[in-house]
């Protein structure tokens, strides 16, 4: 009988994933030693809600965002106090620190001279912007600053309000290639572009019309995404399509909720695409008549155990006998549960068959020695956990 290919890898556990599509080829920037474009890898951005002046709050939050994984953080400056405290955070910070400028130009001189990563303008508030330009492109190219010219939909310049009638795509995209264009005439090219909108429709249609359009590396946002559910929903389908077809440098969830929550939703947006190394990933049944337990508790209080796990680890957590065991086996670590017990599986092989009382706490033990042999540094709280496990049969 000639055997029959069904297409299985033939190398299990294997966390790498084809990306979807090649990425888009851009002019890459070094914005404080993180690489934006060019190839590089996706970059996650937040944005401090704190008071700049207040240097101390400031700092604990960008110190907060680092610990999630945030790779740059943005801050505002809105008055001369906060222009004031740029000079201390961003020598302080653990990661790039880029200004936020609305409304007043002299803060662009400002947070170039005290040394931010980059600098964000935003054309379509700042008086006269198109009429310093050449002095803000001069300061910035003898600094080495990269510009981000981040046009939004909420502050578009009038004159493209009047032309277009509303933030359309073409009036967003046109407004940034203008800003561009401005600075291209003092030679000036160190410069990433974002064109937001609330409406994940507008906003994806507008960055694939700039990514035809120019070579800048692209940072995307849907700005006032919404609450944390609603903002979440909306940036991973605007991004995900996106980045899916290469479209995307460096991102920023935008949500009514504490920046350490954009950040956990942006890794988690390029984890999923198989843009970063996976971490920790619980894969876990949605539950149906034929659950046997309650996978619900069990996902979260697994998930909970395991939280600042450093290593990229699968564990399967699954309800009944259908899917349960070739989900457990192809993960690094699962259960199939039934009948008030549940088979534990390491690398595809079952090891041994635990009271579901006991579920939790083996999947934790196990997921605690693949990350020792794997050569992690557990954190703290987690090396007491590891210890002998009963076996139950």
């Amino acid at each position: 009988m000639t055997a029959v290919n069904l297409g299985i890898p033939t190398k299990r556990h294997d966390h790498e994933i084809e990306p979807l599509a090649p990425r888009r080829t851009t002019r890459q920037l070094n914005v404080g030693g993180v690489l934006v474009g060019g190839g590089a890898p996706v970059s996650v951005q937040s944005m401090t809600t704190t008071r700049t002046s207040d240097i101390g709050a400031t700092l604990q939050q960008i110190a907060e965002l680092t610990a999630t994984g945030c790779q740059i953080v943005r801050v505002a400056c809105p008055t001369q106090d906060d222009a004031d405290a740029l000079k201390v955070i961003a020598k302080q910070s653990q990661i790039p620190v880029i200004a936020d400028i609305h409304f007043q130009p002299k803060y662009v001189f400002a947070a170039i001279d005290a040394g931010c990563a980059a600098v964000r303008v935003n054309p379509g508030n700042i008086k006269q912007f198109d009429d310093r330009v050449g002095e803000i492109a001069r300061a910035a190219k003898d600094a080495g600053t990269p510009i981000r010219i981040g046009v939004n939909a909420g502050s578009l310049d009038k004159r493209l309000l009047q032309k277009y009638g509303k933030a359309t795509p073409e009036a967003l995209v046109e407004s940034a290639l203008w800003e561009a264009s401005l600075f291209e005439e003092h030679d000036f090219r160190d410069i990433k572009i974002s064109v937001k909108h609330n409406d994940p429709v507008v906003m994806i249609k507008a960055y694939r019309l700039l990514s035809e359009q120019c070579e800048y590396p692209l940072h995307l946002g849907v700005t006032e995404a919404g609450p944390a559910f609603q903002g979440t929903i909306k940036s991973a389908a605007a991004f995900g399509a996106l980045l899916a077809e290469g479209i995307g440098d460096t991102i920023r969830v935008s949500l009514s909720a504490p920046p350490v929550e954009e950040v956990k939703v942006g890794n988690q947006i390029l984890e999923s695409l198989g843009l970063r190394e996976r971490g920790l990933e619980i894969v876990s049944c949605p539950s149906c008549g034929r659950a046997q337990v309650d996978v619900y508790t069990l996902a979260e209080q697994v998930t909970a155990g395991l939280e600042g796990l450093p290593v990229p680890l699968r564990v399967a957590v699954m309800g009944c006998v259908v899917n349960g065991p070739g989900e457990a086996r192809e993960a690094d670590l699962g259960v199939a549960s039934g009948n008030g017990k549940g088979q534990i599986f390491v690398k595809g092989e079952v090891i041994r068959t635990v009271p579901e009382s006991q579920i939790v706490e083996t999947l934790i033990e196990e997921a605690l020695k693949l990350a020792e042999e794997m050569g992690a540094e557990l954190p703290e709280e987690l090396r007491g956990l590891v210890g002998p496990v009963v076996k139950v049969h």
